[in-house]
């Protein structure tokens, strides 16, 4: 008995934490609609300004005055981010806002390694909180009793903040209508610098508060946003006893998860995520989501026999210049375009179901190593050629998205993309646990392609033929009446139902498409490098093609082309400076700032200032057809 109330107990430490980081977000996202990805960054920095502040500020009130200033010095950094990032943009699709905050986790991310250094700093032990306390035979750490303590301080606080405060009461009415409280008069700029000041202020002191029991370290931002998300979806965006009730659960079933069931850990919280929004598709504590402009991608381009013939001419010279390369371009030169064109495909498939369907994965990683996976497993178990093993693979992730899309596209907006993701993280989880077959961390290697494409010209050439026939299906199913579908669906559902649409099956199709040619991609990469690792499953690789996308431009169908083009070269650049995390989160911001359009936008809007009033008139001739 003793052991189950320390382990209760010590669930209940871990979810203070939690709690504190998730409810800031909950609230976040409840009143300005951010899906904010930068919360994790602001929860790393806590601990990092306490710990600065407790070396200079000694004691114990010292200590407790070190957490709390953190808190108000992180509030300080979101308003900054909420003002001079998110400010300019919210009106624009969320997916806007999702990239900047992705952008603002990077440039975060330098400035910690360039202040406090790569080493791990380990924090000073709570005054007169240093000791155990005993359970029966059990010990419990004293400090842990504080952060329980802190936890429920922190949630009688936000109780009466927005139940018996004017600011709370107008805080939680824009959290249920937004619209209805700016028609009422209030200042929402005000209201949402206060809300982000607040929620980030909550997250600072949450990392600061760990602090005696984890330290401070560059890798507390990823590891603490996944589990954040997850409190905050299973409890319901925007709820606050959600998020309390959510982060007990988690905690508590992890610790028990650690005792009985080790091999669980890794993926228990998403498990039960993806539970609770296939039973419950808003949270516990949630409420349905309005749909919003998740990868809007405006109105349908022109049909492609619109196309001008100078695009059809430029097309034709990128496709010979491509076919070109090993005549005048080295081995390395033929690596990286293959690696480009691969991203290409890779991005493509995501922006089929992302752009035409409006549709946002978290998780298409899933897909694209699952892909990888099959070929892999394929050739290494049974001996399979590569040519085998390249048409198996994409069958075998367009069945895992068969499964994966069942359960999500019941789902919209947040808890679409946050289904995906429990779901690619259930996939990882599984390649990085079992090791027997998987290889686990150490991979899979020696996957090397046939005799005939073995040489690196030839399966340049493999990759320059698959990887463009596949862009070039995904183009053309845009303007089928498939695609147009697709497109119906995501501009108005009730519209396309009552026409006959299936709206829910045409985007299972979408997806279990997208997935098939993400998994060709898979296929193409694992021969390209001759092994496969669980990297290709994780979030960041997801993110990865969402960062393509939206360089590129989500309102085009050639966005996916340029952005994969220029996030490969760019990436091959900047790796090779040490702070080359800080150049590419300013990139993204600044793009999302000034570039909502993306590349393919900035082209076409160069295209017509400068293009003259004839070739405008030509142009606007051949639309009309």
């Amino acid at each position: 008995m003793d052991f189950f109330i320390v382990q209760i107990l010590t669930g209940l430490s871990n979810a203070a934490a939690l709690f504190l980081v998730a409810s800031g977000l909950s609230i976040i996202f409840g009143v300005t609609r951010v899906v904010n990805f930068s919360h994790g960054s602001f929860y790393m920095l806590g601990a990092f300004i306490a710990y600065s502040l407790m070396t200079v500020l000694p004691g114990f009130i010292g200590f407790w005055a070190s957490i709390l200033l953190a808190g108000v010095a992180v509030g300080v950094i979101g308003l900054i981010v909420e003002l001079g990032v998110l400010r300019p943009i919210y009106k624009s699709p969320e997916l806007f806002q999702l990239v900047a905050t992705f952008g603002v986790i990077l440039v975060i991310q330098d400035l910690a390694l360039l202040i406090w250094g790569p080493d791990d700093l380990i924090g000073q032990r709570a005054p007169g909180f240093e000791g155990v306390v005993k359970i029966g035979d059990q010990l419990l750490p004293s400090y842990d009793l504080v952060l329980i303590f802190l936890s429920f301080l922190v949630l009688g606080g936000l109780w009466f903040l927005f139940n018996k405060t004017r600011v709370g009461i107008l805080v939680r009415a824009a959290t249920q209508d937004r619209e209805m409280v700016g028609a009422l008069g209030v200042n929402q700029s005000w209201l949402f610098s206060g809300v982000f000041f607040l929620g980030s202020a909550l997250a600072g002191i949450g990392g600061a508060a760990q602090l005696p029991k984890g330290g401070a370290d560059l890798l507390m931002d990823f590891n603490i946003l996944a589990p954040v998300f997850v409190v905050v979806v299973i409890g319901g965006m925007g709820s606050i006893p959600g998020a309390f009730v959510a982060a007990l659960l988690i905690s508590e079933l992890n610790v028990f998860g650690v005792q009985f069931l080790p091999q669980s850990t890794l993926v228990l919280m998403f498990v039960v995520m993806a539970v609770v929004l296939i039973f419950r598709p808003w949270g516990l504590f949630g409420r349905p989501e309005i749909v919003g402009s998740h990868g809007s991608q405006g109105p349908p381009e022109a049909p492609l026999r619109a196309f001008s013939g100078r695009l059809w001419l430029a097309l034709a010279a990128a496709v010979i210049a491509l076919t070109a390369v090993p005549f005048f371009g080295g081995t390395f030169l033929q690596v990286l375009l293959a690696d480009v064109i691969i991203a290409c495909l890779f991005a493509t498939s995501l922006h089929f179901i992302l752009g035409l369907g409006g549709l946002v994965s978290f998780g298409h990683a899933a897909t694209f190593g699952g892909g990888a996976y099959a070929a892999a497993l394929l050739v290494q178990f049974s001996g399979a050629s590569m040519e085998l093993a390249m048409l198996f693979a994409p069958f075998a992730a367009g069945l895992l998205a068969l499964v994966i899309g069942w359960f999500c596209v019941r789902l919209s907006g947040v808890y679409f993309a946050m289904l995906t993701l429990a779901f690619a993280q259930v996939v990882w989880s599984v390649a990085f646990q079992w090791g027997e077959v998987t290889g686990g961390d150490d991979g899979i290697l020696g996957i090397w392609p046939s005799a005939w494409a073995s040489g690196t010209t030839a399966y340049y050439y493999l990759v320059l033929t698959v990887g463009l026939s596949g862009i070039a299906t995904l183009l053309f199913m845009a303007y089928t009446p498939f695609g147009y579908a697709l497109r119906g669906g995501r501009d108005s559902a009730l519209r396309s139902e009552a026409i006959g649409i299936n709206v829910r099956l045409v985007q299972w199709s979408a997806f279990i498409f997208a997935g098939f040619m993400s998994g060709l991609a898979g296929a193409l990469f694992v021969f390209a490098k001759g092994s496969i690792f669980p990297t290709e499953l994780e979030i960041a690789r997801s993110f990865d093609a969402l960062i393509i996308v939206f360089l590129g431009g989500v309102q085009s169908l050639f966005g996916p082309l340029a952005g994969g083009v220029v996030f490969t070269l760019l990436q091959d650049w900047l790796s090779r400076f040490e702070y080359w995390r800080l150049f590419l989160g300013l990139l993204i911001i600044g793009i999302v700032i000034l570039l909502p359009n993306g590349l393919v936008g900035v082209g076409q809007w160069m295209r017509g200032r400068f293009g003259g009033p004839a070739n405008r008139l030509e142009e606007a001739r051949e639309e009309a057809g």
